[in-house]
């Protein structure tokens, strides 16, 4: 489909190709392999001179339908759908770095994203350092001549704090570097990481793009060229997207642009409330003013998110207070879904990194986050009124 669609019919119409059957809703395949007519076509696509499918770890057309759709949301050229959201991670690093390259990150990530970096590429000989998620010049300083990778959340796990994609990518263009951003929280519907200078785009599917908290998946997405290492790893190892996940997500992605814009209204409702409560210190929200990067956030994104973070007073204790008092919010890490839910990053999230990341990232022990759901604002905010 081309771009003059709009992203909510993209989101229901791009990739969808139909079987002989003239299926109207996405065709599931539940199948390990695919016959060939012959043994020369088998050859042929073996070695990739004819197109077709051959072994569900890397050709299915389910996956692909998912694949052509998502890509088609973010405007790149190609997809590769992968098991997890932090399969979508490991995947573009061993298909883009070797041993010896050097990765410049934001310090504000996802806590197993900083593990894998820090452990399982570093094993690898891949060192990272990590930095401001806002500060463009630690960008800059941090640089070495065999720097290969710029990665960055944006907004940020679990503060929503912003990196100003466009300046961070002129920083690795400069020095010869790729720019990966994880548009997870906000999704192809609010923010596209492609349009501000981005080269690669991850997903956890598992959050919006499902929806609903039904299954794991990720995605890796950019240029034909970039891609062709990260499926080659994909195609070698198998961190594979189930097909009938990725038909999950293909629904999922229907209703996307809905939920983000209601997921939106109710996060900002709940921030302004929460700003008003004497037993906040702080509301971290990027649709909110008092947000440090509430301008840039407006630039990029088209709303603030579904997210927000917020300090209480009295530490931990008055944290967990504010969690266990709940009786409608789902306490659990997990984000993205219609249902709210809450977490305390400090103890869950980001309990594996250490405490010297946890406070360079400014996480603190009275920190809450909560992936805002579908449910009636007065209802959330009743819920943690009883608590604060």
């Amino acid at each position: 489909m081309t771009e003059s669609y709009q992203p909510e019919t993209l989101a229901v119409r791009a990739g969808n190709v139909q079987s002989q059957f003239h299926e109207h809703s996405e065709a599931l395949f539940l199948t390990s392999s695919f016959t060939f007519d012959n043994a020369e076509q088998a050859a042929k696509r073996f070695i990739g001179e004819e197109p077709g499918n051959i072994y569900a770890r890397f050709t299915n057309p389910t996956v692909t339908m998912f694949e052509d759709r998502l890509a088609a949301l973010e405007g790149a050229e190609q997809c590769v759908a992968t098991s997890s959201g932090m399969s979508a991670i490991l995947s573009a690093c061993m298909g883009l770095l070797k041993a010896g390259d050097h990765v410049i990150a934001s310090q504000s990530l996802f806590g197993s994203t900083v593990n894998l970096f820090n452990t399982v590429m570093k094993k690898f000989g891949v060192e990272t350092t990590f930095v401001s998620a806002t500060d463009v010049s630690a960008w800059k300083a941090a640089v070495r001549p065999n720097t290969k990778l710029f990665f960055l959340e944006t907004p940020s796990n679990p503060l929503t704090e912003i990196s100003d994609i466009a300046a961070i990518s002129a920083v690795a263009k400069g020095c010869g570097a790729l720019l990966a951003v994880d548009n997870c929280f906000c999704t192809p519907i609010l923010q596209r990481p492609f349009d501000f200078g981005a080269d690669i785009v991850i997903h956890s599917a598992t959050k919006y793009i499902d929806g609903q908290g039904r299954v794991l998946g990720g995605a890796v997405l950019g240029s034909k060229k970039l891609m062709e290492p990260v499926y080659g790893f994909l195609r070698t190892t198998g961190p594979t997207m189930s097909a009938f996940n990725a038909w999950v997500f293909l629904k999922g992605l229907e209703t996307l642009k809905l939920r983000m814009d209601a997921h939106s209204a109710n996060a900002l409702q709940l921030a302004q409330w929460l700003e008003k409560q004497p037993n906040v210190a702080r509301v971290f929200y990027p649709g909110l003013p008092s947000h440090p990067q509430h301008a840039l956030a407006m630039k990029q994104q088209k709303t603030g998110g579904g997210i927000v973070a917020f300090e209480v007073k009295g530490g931990k204790a008055a944290a967990w207070k504010v969690i266990d008092s709940t009786k409608l919010l789902s306490i659990t890490a997990n984000l993205g879904d219609t249902k709210t839910t809450i977490t305390h990053p400090a103890t869950t999230t980001h309990a594996r990194i250490s405490p010297e990341a946890r406070a360079a990232a400014g996480i603190g022990e009275g920190l809450i986050r909560i992936a805002v759901g579908l449910e009636a604002i007065v209802d959330i905010q009743n819920d943690l009124a009883r608590g604060l």
